[in-house]
């Protein structure tokens, strides 16, 4: 992949990586539980929005090259319903269309990233 160096079967990520920037900019909206820049992972908590207390979701990133290319940023957003009668979280499933809008999120953002970045080389 280009620029990214491999280490022990992962991808070490540098700050000049616009898509890893665009990722965190992007999970840091909700509280953020886990980040591996080795492997290009991001993990949030779960969260509920106020006015909809049971159900919930948690977003994973994968970042995987370097590249501004929808196969180099992946989201999974899980979502889980409460069970009303006992309050028990379960029902889980996969969000895919909101998937698809948080990588166009991640892409557009990184292009943002990588135009500021040129304009202050031209500066």
């Amino acid at each position: 992949m280009d620029g990214v160096k491999k280490r022990g079967g992962t991808f070490d990520f540098a700050s000049s990586n616009f898509l890893w920037r665009a990722a965190l900019d992007i999970a840091a909206l909700l509280p953020i539980s886990d980040v591996d820049t080795f492997s290009g992972t991001i993990v949030t908590e779960w969260y509920s929005l106020p006015e909809n207390p049971n159900e919930r979701i948690k977003l994973t990133f994968f970042v995987v090259g370097r590249e501004l290319r929808s196969d180099a940023v992946r989201v999974v957003v899980n979502v889980q319903t409460r069970d009303g009668l006992r309050g028990n979280w379960g029902n889980n499933f996969r969000d895919l269309e909101f998937s698809r809008r948080l990588e166009d999120l991640v892409l557009n953002r990184a292009r943002e990233i990588r135009a500021e970045s040129l304009k202050d080389i031209a500066n």
